[in-house]
């Protein structure tokens, strides 16, 4: 499926998204990181896990998106 960062729990370290190897992370202009589900892959076919978590220094700051979450993210974005 992909990942989601946790809002209330990222402290905007930049560390996530230099790791990124589909560049599905980014962030807007107030430092607010954001994983792009179209195209954030989980790292298969690159690493044995996703490496934004593997990287990330605060813990349960980045999880899989679950099923609900997609379906929200899909009709928010639209």
């Amino acid at each position: 499926m992909a990942m989601y960062i946790n809002q209330e729990l990222c402290i905007s370290c930049y560390a996530c998204e230099q790791e990124c190897p589909t560049e599905a992370i980014s962030h807007d202009e107030t430092g607010r990181f954001e994983i792009d589900p179209r195209v954030c892959v989980e790292c298969v076919g690159f690493y044995e896990e996703p490496q934004c978590i593997a990287i990330c220094p605060i813990d349960d700051c980045i999880k899989k998106l679950e099923e609900e979450r997609w379906v929200f993210w899909k009709t928010y974005r639209s």
